[in-house]
C-alpha cells in the first residue's frame, strides 16, 4: 500500500470510528432510560438520626410513667396510701406493654379494617428489624420497632393517668381487670380513629379522615384518660372522709421531682411526635418549654384572684395544665400560641379545681379530670386557633378557621363519648368481677398494708 492509500484507508477508519462513536453516544440516553426501567425502585432506608431521636423519645416518654408520674401521683396522697399509687401505675404500664405487643398495635395500626379498628400485625407477626412505617415526609422512614415502641408507651401512659382518680380506694385486681378492658375497646379504638391513615377512606381512622389536629394525643390520651377517670370516680364512689377530713398531700416534694420528671418526658412525648428530627420536632421542643411556662404562672396568679397564696401545688398542676393544652398543638402552633395556650388552661383549669370541682361534689381524687380532661379539651378545641399564622401558626393562605373549628369540636365529641361508655363498661365489669373498692377498713388502715403488705415508709 502506498503512502497515498494508506492515508485515504486511514481517514476512513477514522470516519468509520468517528460515525460509530456518535451513533453510541446517541445511543446513550435510551440504554440509561431502558436500564432505568428496568431496576427496581429504591427502598426508602431510616435515617440514623431520625432512629436515633425516636429511640430517645421513647425512652423519655418512658420516664414520664415511671418515676415521673408514679411519684407525681404518690405524692399527692396520703402516706398510709404511697406504695400502693407505684404499685399500681408500675403494674398498669407493664400490663398495657404486655398487651400492645400481643394485640394492641394489631388493634390500633396493624391494618386496613374500617374507621374504628385496625387488623392484623398480632403478636407482632411480620414485623422484621428491616419493617419501616412512613413518617410524615414522603419517602423517610423509621423502623416499624422503633415506632411499635414509640406507641407502646403512649398506651401505657395513658391507662396509668387514669388511675389518679381512682387512688386510695379502688382494689389493686379491679385497677389490673379495668385496665384489661379499657385498654381494649377505648383506647386502641380511639389511638386507631384519631392516627390511623389507611389505604383508602374505608378503613382510615374516622377522626383522622375528618382532617383533625391532634399532634401528640389531646383526645387520645388526655381527654380519653380524663373522662375516664371522671366516670371512675363516679362509679367506685368517694373516699370514706371526703370533704370531711384532712387529705392533704404528704409529699409535695416528690411531687415536684415527678413534675419535672413529666415535664423533661414531655419533650419526647411531644416532640418525638414529629417522628423525624426536624424542624416541626423543634417547633414541638419550643412549644413545650413556652406552654408549660404560662400554664405555671397562670395558674399562681388565678389563685391570688381566687383569694388564696400562690403554692407549689399550683405551680405544679400548673405546668401539667400547660403540658397537656399544648400536647395536640405542640406542632400546629408558634411558640406565641403555646403560650396562650398554657395561660388558658392555668386559668380554667385552676378555677374548675378550686371552685367548681367542690360544688359538684365528685372525688376525683387527684384532678385527672380537672387537669388532663379540661385542659385536653382546651388544647384540642383551640388548636383551631393556634394554627392561625397571625399567631404565628403553619397555616397556608387556604385555610378556614371556621371549617377546622368544627372538626374539632366534632372530634372531641366523639373521642369524649367513646370514652365515656367504654370507661362505664370497662368499670362495671372490673367491679361485677372484683368488687371495685376496698372495704372500709382497708381504707381507713390504708392500701399500702392492705393491698400489698407493705409500707411505702418505715420509721
Amino acid at each position: 500500500m502506498i503512502k497515498g492509500e494508506a492515508m485515504n484507508f486511514a481517514n476512513k477508519m477514522a470516519a468509520s470510528a468517528g460515525a460509530a462513536g456518535l451513533a453510541l453516544f446517541a445511543a446513550l440516553p435510551a440504554w440509561a432510560q431502558e436500564a432505568a426501567a428496568a431496576a427496581p425502585e429504591a427502598v426508602p432506608t431510616p435515617d440514623k438520626g431520625d432512629t436515633a431521636w425516636m429511640m430517645t423519645a421513647t425512652v423519655l416518654v418512658m420516664a414520664m410513667i415511671v418515676p415521673g408520674l408514679a411519684l407525681f401521683y404518690g405524692g399527692l396522697v396520703r402516706t398510709k396510701n404511697m406504695a400502693s399509687v407505684l404499685t399500681q401505675i408500675l403494674a398498669v404500664a407493664a400490663l398495657a406493654m404486655i398487651m400492645w405487643v400481643m394485640f394492641g398495635y394489631g388493634l390500633a395500626f396493624g391494618g386496613d379494617a374500617n374507621q374504628f379498628i385496625s387488623s392484623g400485625k398480632f403478636l407482632l407477626d411480620g414485623v422484621k428489624a428491616d419493617s419501616t412505617v412512613a413518617t410524615f415526609t414522603d419517602g423517610v422512614v423509621i423502623p416499624e420497632f422503633v415506632f411499635i415502641a414509640f406507641q407502646m408507651t403512649f398506651s401505657a401512659i395513658t391507662v396509668a393517668l387514669v388511675l389518679g382518680g381512682l387512688v386510695e380506694r379502688m382494689k389493686f385486681s379491679a385497677v389490673m381487670v379495668f385496665a384489661i378492658v379499657w385498654l381494649t375497646i377505648t383506647y386502641y379504638p380511639i389511638a386507631h380513629m384519631v392516627w390511623y391513615l389507611g389505604g383508602d377512606d374505608a378503613s382510615t381512622g374516622l377522626i383522622f379522615g375528618w382532617g383533625a389536629l391532634d399532634f401528640a394525643g389531646g383526645t387520645v390520651v388526655h381527654i380519653n384518660a380524663g373522662v375516664a377517670a371522671l366516670v371512675g370516680c363516679l362509679i367506685i364512689g368517694k373516699r370514706s372522709g371526703y370533704q370531711k377530713d384532712i387529705m392533704a398531700p404528704h409529699s409535695l416534694t416528690m411531687t415536684l421531682i415527678g413534675t419535672g420528671l413529666l415535664w423533661v418526658g414531655w419533650f419526647g412525648f411531644n416532640a418525638g411526635s414529629a417522628l423525624e428530627a426536624n424542624g416541626s420536632a423543634g417547633l414541638a421542643l419550643i412549644n413545650t418549654f413556652t406552654a408549660t411556662a404560662a400554664g405555671v404562672l397562670f395558674w399562681m396568679l388565678t389563685e391570688r384572684v381566687l383569694g388564696h397564696k400562690g403554692s407549689l401545688l399550683g405551680a405544679c398542676s400548673g405546668a401539667i395544665a400547660g403540658l397537656v393544652a399544648v400536647t395536640p398543638a405542640a406542632g400546629n402552633s408558634g411558640p406565641f400560641g403555646a403560650i396562650l395556650l398554657g395561660a388558658v388552661a392555668g386559668i380554667v383549669c385552676c378555677w374548675f379545681v378550686m371552685k367548681l370541682k367542690a360544688k359538684l361534689g365528685f372525688d376525683d381524687s387527684l384532678d385527672v379530670f380537672g387537669i388532663h380532661g379540661v385542659g385536653g379539651l382546651i388544647g384540642s378545641i383551640l388548636t383551631a386557633v393556634t394554627m392561625l399564622p397571625a399567631l404565628g401558626g403553619p397555616a397556608g393562605d387556604d385555610y378556614v378557621l371556621g371549617s377546622q373549628l368544627w372538626i374539632q369540636i366534632k372530634s372531641v365529641g366523639v373521642a369524649v363519648l367513646w370514652s365515656a361508655v367504654g370507661s362505664a363498661i370497662a368499670f362495671y365489669i372490673a367491679k361485677a368481677v372484683t368488687g371495685g373498692r376496698v372495704s372500709e377498713e382497708v381504707e381507713r388502715e390504708g392500701l399500702d398494708l392492705g393491698e400489698h403488705g407493705e409500707r411505702a415508709y418505715n420509721y
